[in-house]
């Protein structure tokens, strides 16, 4: 097939990394990154922009999310490549859409790194309020960035525990959540209604809780990244984007219906993790304690699944001649060294803004990453139109595993994610997204044109020489 001998140059570009991780270990890595700040403190601002609609809000982030899953997936068990929906893009959109899906999605990764160890600085003022955030930032970001050092293997473990224990803790509270709600009449259903209504502040601030619950939803897509490094990539990947897609919306629909049945909207909007307001409204000893901890490995092991991926996506925009060959290096362990340290960049503007705006940092964060995130998942369901239109066109053989609903559902994806992204021009919160998203992408469009553009394979070349 010639789409399958096309890509496989780009995927010969890309070898020297270790095949070692398992579906188990894949799906919590995939776990890992979207089960972090968005959901236990970045559901406060969508939950503050809704209130008890922010459930639909999230439902419909969570649709959006499995209509990408099932298009990432499909091409994913076609060809499985550290590059993933970057290469894909190159592949089948064309040279310049590889070149700015991987570096929107390597900037808005990197910063989401600096979101998630901002979130570490104020989940540990729970225990000590007068040491300063961006102490709490170093300290962890030193021990997260050793671990990424090691080789594939022992991060895939090591990310395997850091998700079984925010698992565990999860369904513990769904647990201990359900039976207070069902055994006490001042909680439950009614809450959603009495402070204002389901829609407190209309459609239009549960539809700008969609665009905080793409951000939670955001590092499902890690799976097709780490398919470069699985050791048997078909059949972990289509297990892996199963068990994911199904454990994360039903974690995230639960914990917030049952936060806002235990703590009404408006102080569960307000302050820190809403888990921690729901054990401190409970009146549990030390549990508000247990919650904190929890929230706080959350984030330590979203930053780590973080750290992983856009260290890899670097190293795949290495390989393509797009970035420095010295970042395409691999140790003897088969890690990307010099691609890490480089994408550590995000922690260090963190630490510098925790210091600077300590009480807005994280928001101002989480807007400049979402437009990366944004513009990848509408590229995700723009790649697959022309993936499946191509792979039709030259004959492929018959896919293993495919999306149903093509095209309609596919180009919905697209719709739903280009929507998100217009709205963000008429949120406050989020008008930073498209004024910073818009301007760096057409940077970064001049600078492939200038660069780039005439290099071809003269590039690739060279940077094959620098694998191992």
């Amino acid at each position: 097939m010639r789409q399958q001998q096309g890509f496989g140059e780009i995927a010969e570009r890309e070898k020297g990394l270790k095949r070692r991780l398992t579906s188990g270990q894949m799906s919590m890595i995939a776990i890992g990154g979207a089960i972090g700040t968005g959901l236990f403190l970045g559901s406060k601002f969508a939950i503050g922009f809704a209130g008890p609609s922010v459930i639909i809000s999230y439902a419909i982030g969570g649709l959006i999310t499995l209509l990408l899953m099932g298009c990432l997936a499909e091409m994913t068990v076609a060809h499985s490549t550290s590059g993933s929906f970057g290469a894909y893009a190159e592949h089948y959109v064309g040279p310049l859409a590889g070149f700015l899906v991987r570096y929107a999605y390597w900037s808005c990764v990197v910063l989401a790194v600096g979101t998630e160890v901002t979130a570490v600085a104020e989940y540990m003022k729970y225990w000590f309020p007068a040491v300063p955030g961006w102490q709490w930032v170093c300290v962890f970001s030193a021990a997260l960035i050793f671990i990424n050092a090691m080789s594939v293997k022992a991060f895939g473990t090591i990310e395997y525990w850091f998700s079984t224990i925010k698992i565990t803790a999860i369904v513990a509270f769904i647990i201990l959540g359900a039976y207070v709600v069902w055994g006490n009449p001042q909680y439950g259903t009614a809450l959603y209604t009495s402070h204002g209504g389901f829609f407190p502040n209309g459609v239009w601030g549960m539809w700008i809780a969609v665009v905080i619950s793409i951000f939670s939803y955001l590092s499902v897509e890690m799976i097709a990244v780490a398919a470069g490094e699985a050791e048997d990539p078909e059949r972990a990947v289509k297990k892996a984007f199963r068990a994911t897609i199904v454990r994360l919306v039903v974690f995230y629909l639960l914990t917030l219906a049952l936060i806002l049945a235990i703590v009404p909207w408006d102080e569960a909007g307000k302050g820190g993790s809403p888990f921690v307001k729901v054990m401190q409204a409970l009146d549990i000893p030390g549990a508000a304690g247990v919650i904190n901890f929890i929230v706080l490995v959350a984030a330590l092991s979203a930053m780590n699944s973080q750290l992983y991926i856009t260290t890899r996506m670097m190293f795949s925009l290495s390989r393509a001649g797009h970035a420095p060959s010295v970042l395409g290096r691999l140790t003897r362990s088969g890690t990307p060294l010099n691609a890490l340290l480089l994408s550590t960049s995000g922690i260090a503007i963190a630490a510098v803004l925790n210091a600077l705006y300590p009480e807005t940092s994280f928001t101002l964060m989480m807007a400049i990453s979402m437009f990366g995130a944004l513009f990848t998942w509408m590229m995700i369901f723009v790649t697959h139109y022309f993936f499946r239109r191509r792979w039709a066109r030259e004959g492929g053989a018959a896919l293993s595993f495919r999306m149903p609903g093509f095209p309609a559902l596919t180009l919905l994806g697209a719709v739903a994610m280009l929507a998100i992204l217009i709205t963000t021009a008429f949120t406050g919160v989020f008008k930073m997204t498209l004024a910073f998203g818009v301007p760096f992408l057409l940077i970064l469009a001049a600078l492939y044109f200038l660069l780039f553009k005439k290099r071809g394979e003269a590039v690739v070349l060279q940077t094959r020489s620098q694998r191992g």
